[in-house]
């Protein structure tokens, strides 16, 4: 994987850019996925957010019996452990890294670019961003896990310490179990990061309780 080769759906802001958003999308989805959401997050700042969605790039999901399609890394088992390619995982955190580096270069500070991410993109966005050396905005982290966690109590960046992070899942999720999501927050929780956890009735998607609520947490940031 290249990590300057991921492409992207932008909507760029319509006023001065001050802020940015990377959303990451789930396993066999695409940018455009989240595309159509950002009218229905009502965020006072719209105009000065550049909203990025990258593409995972193509590869084989070996439980989906090795067919190809976008994942940001391989799931070898569907099993509450989530057996999963760490090394695929590291591999896409370091794909995002140049998309978060263009927009620092655009003058954007890195206090000011916010990482979220659905299901597998939740991973990646929380693998990124609680260890990338610089203090982020946030995290928004939807219906997702973190098999990276271990790794992550070594690796963790200081400047990320303090960095709000959003988890939010369905209770009744067939896809990632809400007891993985739940495990994760706990770990984060412990290690005293400033996070907050949302459920609801729903299942491996988004409903409108959660989306109000997502909204309220990146307007709290982006003001």
């Amino acid at each position: 994987m290249n990590a300057e080769q991921l492409s992207t759906i932008e909507i760029q802001p319509e006023a001065e850019h001050k802020y940015s958003v990377l959303w990451l999308h789930g396993l066999g989805a695409d940018g455009h996925d989240f595309e159509g959401l950002v009218p229905e997050l009502h965020l006072t700042a719209r105009a000065n957010i550049h909203f990025i969605f990258p593409n995972a790039p193509i590869q084989p999901v070996t439980i989906n019996g090795g067919m190809a399609m976008r994942s940001w890394y391989d799931i070898l088992d569907m099993s509450l452990e989530r057996k999963v390619d760490i090394d695929g995982i590291y591999q896409s955190a370091a794909s995002i890294e140049p998309l978060i580096q263009q927009e620092i270069d655009q003058g954007i500070p890195s206090t000011n670019i916010l990482l979220a991410g659905f299901s597998q993109g939740g991973v990646i966005a929380l693998h990124a961003g609680l260890r990338y050396p610089q203090q982020l905005a946030g995290i928004v982290a939807l219906s997702t896990y973190l098999p990276t966690i271990d790794q992550l109590k070594v690796e963790r960046s200081v400047a990320n310490n303090v960095m709000p992070i959003f988890m939010a899942h369905g209770i009744i999720d067939p896809i990632v179990a809400v007891e993985s999501g739940k495990a994760a927050f706990d770990t984060l929780k412990s290690m005293d990061y400033k996070i907050e956890w949302h459920d609801y009735l729903m299942e491996h998607s988004l409903c409108v309780e959660e989306i109000t609520h997502i909204s309220a947490f990146m307007n709290s940031i982006f003001k």
